[in-house]
């Protein structure tokens, strides 16, 4: 078999590469990651949704760490990232029983409610 017919099978070429992805891109993605989560979290009234948008502030910045760790050869982003994921759960964790908390004595999930749990 001709190997100009198996071309034809296929495709006429390669495709063209993809351009390399530099640190600016992933950057600017954590740098979206965490603005969204910085606008969601001053916005927002549901307990829940700032909560969430404080994990995504949490994940913005990890993939800032983790890019730079990548373009500077080490693993002092990796490693770092290890505890701010630690620290993010352990923030759920207690951001989960605080809204149960809330939600058991006011029956809503609205920031407004914490107001009033004045000591």
């Amino acid at each position: 078999m001709d190997t100009t017919s198996s071309l034809h099978l296929a495709q006429m070429a390669f495709p063209d590469a993809v351009p390399a992805i530099t640190l600016a891109h992933y950057l600017f993605v954590s740098a979206a990651m965490f603005t969204m989560g910085l606008v969601g979290f001053l916005t927002r009234r549901n307990m829940i949704i700032v909560f969430l948008c404080t994990e995504l502030m949490f994940q913005g910045a990890g993939l800032a760490l983790i890019a730079f760790g990548r373009h500077h050869l080490g693993a002092d982003g990796q490693t770092f990232v290890i505890f701010v994921l630690c620290v993010a759960a352990a923030e759920a964790a207690m951001a989960l029983a605080l809204v149960v908390l809330l939600f058991r004595h006011k029956e809503t999930l609205s920031a407004q409610a914490w107001k009033e749990l004045n000591g």
